[in-house]
């Protein structure tokens, strides 16, 4: 065979041999080296998360919705009961409120049956919705991620608290809410103690079946038989595997909890508060009577956007979150 390889004359470059060739040590502690890229869990589970162009555009109309949640209250002052005695400005459209006001933001959706901007009570109303459903949220994930990972990994405790599941769960838990409700007040903070006081069991129930699977893994038995205590295996060895799970189930608590609230207040157990539910609630009337329907619909396509944005934003992070996603 021919060899059309052809000899290059390095001379025509005009070095020299220490500048063309450089010696290289053996060190053998170099050569036992393994190069490889450093690996972040949080860098590499948020540039799963980005990579998706609609995890940006749903966290963009996230972003706004809470900042009109809780900034827009904070910088603007409402009165309910302010036009309450005109009634010229009761049952506004759109349209008429402008007409009768100006083009101002306030009065872009009209105006309810108080006479109250239907724009700022949504808002207002939003504010208090969303707040007792992520305080809900950090009450029971915080309780039930703690107890269902100690009740999945001990068989004593799975006894005692199977049992205590089993009473518990008999429970309606709209009953138990309405008791709460006729002993006390109805107010934010009842609401929270009626949705944690018993809602925190059922998620860690669900964190226990997850523990079972994982627990009697190798690294696991290993950690028991050299005395590692229960709660350090819990907590270093159990709950990182289960981020993904606990990020997914979060997803989907956050949203139930407003949807909650919401037919509460249908049902009449809702807060003292004008909350998103009681809005809809008082405001169902006005859905049947032609021009009023903005003080009914404007409520619940924000319940619905807060719900569906939170929900899909959550469970896009956890799948962002399980390292297989990762590679």
């Amino acid at each position: 065979m021919e060899n059309n390889q052809e000899l290059v004359d390095l001379s025509k470059f005009g070095l020299t041999n220490e500048e063309l060739f450089a010696h290289i040590d053996n060190n053998d502690a170099d050569s036992e080296k393994i190069t490889a890229p450093r690996y972040s869990y949080w860098r590499s589970v948020f540039r799963v998360f980005f990579s998706k162009k609609i995890n940006v555009v749903i966290l963009a109309i996230l972003a706004f919705v809470l900042v009109f949640t809780y900034i827009y209250p904070a910088v603007t002052s409402y009165d309910p009961y302010a036009n309450i005695l005109n009634g010229a400005a009761k049952h506004l459209s759109p349209a008429q409120a402008i007409k009768k006001y100006g083009f101002n933001l306030h009065y872009i959706l009209g105006t309810g049956s108080s006479g109250q901007s239907t724009f700022d009570a949504m808002w207002y109303g939003a504010k208090i919705s969303l707040s007792l459903s992520l305080i809900c949220t950090v009450i029971n994930m915080t309780i039930g991620v703690l107890i269902g990972a100690i009740w999945g990994y001990s068989k004593k405790v799975d006894m005692v608290m199977t049992e205590v599941l089993n009473i518990v769960g008999n429970v309606p838990t709209i009953l138990l809410i309405q008791v709460l409700v006729l002993l006390f007040t109805p107010s934010f903070w009842t609401m929270v103690f009626a949705m944690t006081v018993t809602e925190w069991i059922y998620v860690a129930y669900f964190i226990r079946t997850q523990v079972v699977i994982i627990r009697d893994r190798e690294y696991n038995l290993a950690s028991r038989c050299l005395g590692t205590p229960l709660g350090r295996i819990a907590t270093r060895n159990i709950l990182p595997v289960l981020t993904s799970v606990i990020v997914m189930y979060t997803a989907q608590v956050i949203p139930s909890y407003i949807s909650y609230e919401v037919f509460l207040a249908y049902l009449g157990m809702g807060l003292s508060e004008m909350s998103l539910g009681k809005l809809i609630n008082a405001a169902q009337n006005a859905m049947l009577t032609p021009g009023w329907g903005f003080e009914f619909w404007s409520p619940v396509a924000l319940a619905a956007v807060l719900t569906i944005t939170l929900y899909v934003a959550g469970q896009n992070l956890g799948d962002a979150s399980d390292p297989r996603t990762h590679m």
